[in-house]
């Protein structure tokens, strides 16, 4: 257990290079309840609008309560007198309608743009060919002791087979949710047209809410989501038809789980999210011969601007490669940080799995 924390702590140590990087300060609205069930039967609503004149309630509860803002900049209205029923509710800041921006269900419905200029591009949506279907999937954590979800693409034609797939477990980053990997980087469509064209083996695969503690997240994959794909999806088991990968903070996650667990998957993909040195991976034991493929992917802007001191990832899948592992390397090209390098890092990485 020692030498495990240990490990754990040498993965997040050497994380910051490449981690996803701040998109904005941190502020009370992170670990805000939006909406909260008092004991007296009251509800308060809160958002936080630190710049904001007013706010209201509006759809089903318009004209309820009474906005007032704290020191904190969060505006907090406590409605009393609500009976036993599924309210539809939005904010009014200020005359404009916002959805409440801390339900766990608002990454199901951010509207995304594919501007494609009417060409055929490998993550863009098709009407030429057969689509799988995404599927939203509730299950209780043992990890967390709360309810959780994963988004989870099963391809076309996979319910009337009724035949027994790999699975690839796929993790998003840091400020995004388990739906970002469809919603925005069009993994489905990315998927759903290499099926077509006849490029990746048929798969199922399984987006995890991997917003937890990178600590949490190897105990989360392996005592509550994977047991559930298992149990209910027709997918066959064993390392060598099982793949995680995940970008970001999710391939935090990814080093995480097979320093957990290094004989539990046979392909890893680490998309601008760390590295792995030969010493490494000799230090996991039974992972370089569990192991049929690692892949690791950076932009190129990212390799560029690589911090002074940090290992070159190039040269470190370089040595895994020499040390006779099946490494790749791939690199974005004209890419950084960004969603386009992860849309291509995912074409290329399907391709190689379950060969």
């Amino acid at each position: 257990m020692k030498r495990l924390i240990l490990l754990l702590v040498c993965i997040l140590a050497f994380q910051p290079a490449f981690a996803q990087p701040q998109r904005r300060p941190v502020t009370p609205a992170d670990t805000l309840k939006s909406v909260v069930t008092n004991p007296d039967g009251t509800v308060t609503f809160s958002i936080y609008a630190p710049d904001a004149h007013s706010v209201a309630l509006g759809s089903d509860l318009n004209g309820k309560g009474t906005f007032t803002k704290g020191a904190d900049g969060i505006w907090r209205a406590t409605v009393p007198g609500l009976q036993p029923l599924a309210y539809r509710y939005h904010f009014v800041v200020d005359g404009v309608q916002v959805y409440d921006p801390r339900s766990p269900q608002i990454n199901d419905r951010r509207p995304v743009i594919q501007l494609t200029k009417g060409e055929k591009l490998f993550w863009a949506h098709r009407n030429d060919v057969p689509h799988g279907i995404v599927s939203t999937v509730k299950y209780f954590s043992t990890t967390t002791g709360q309810e959780r979800q994963f988004h989870v693409w099963t391809p076309a034609g996979y319910i009337a087979s009724g035949q027994e797939l790999p699975v690839l477990y796929l993790i998003h980053g840091g400020g995004d949710s388990d739906a970002d990997w469809t919603q925005v980087g069009c993994a489905n469509d990315i998927l759903d047209n290499l099926l077509a064209e006849g490029k990746i083996v048929p798969m199922i695969v399984v987006m995890p809410n991997g917003a937890i503690s990178v600590n949490q997240f190897p105990d989360e994959l392996t005592n509550d989501i994977r047991p559930y794909v298992e149990k209910n999806f027709k997918v066959k088991k064993g390392a060598a038809n099982t793949a995680l990968a995940g970008l970001s903070m999710g391939g935090m996650e990814t080093k995480a789980t097979i320093t957990a667990h290094p004989t539990d998957f046979a392909y890893v993909g680490i998309f601008s999210g760390g590295t792995l040195s030969v010493e490494e991976s000799r230090n996991l034991k039974g992972f370089r011969e569990t192991n049929k493929l690692f892949f690791l992917n950076y932009g190129s802007k990212e390799v560029e601007n690589l911090a002074e001191g940090r290992p070159d990832p190039g040269k470190l899948t370089r040595e895994l490669k020499e040390s006779g592992m099946n490494a790749h390397y791939f690199v974005t090209p004209d890419s950084a940080h960004e969603w386009k390098t992860w849309r291509l890092a995912l074409y290329h990485f399907s391709q190689l799995l379950f060969r």
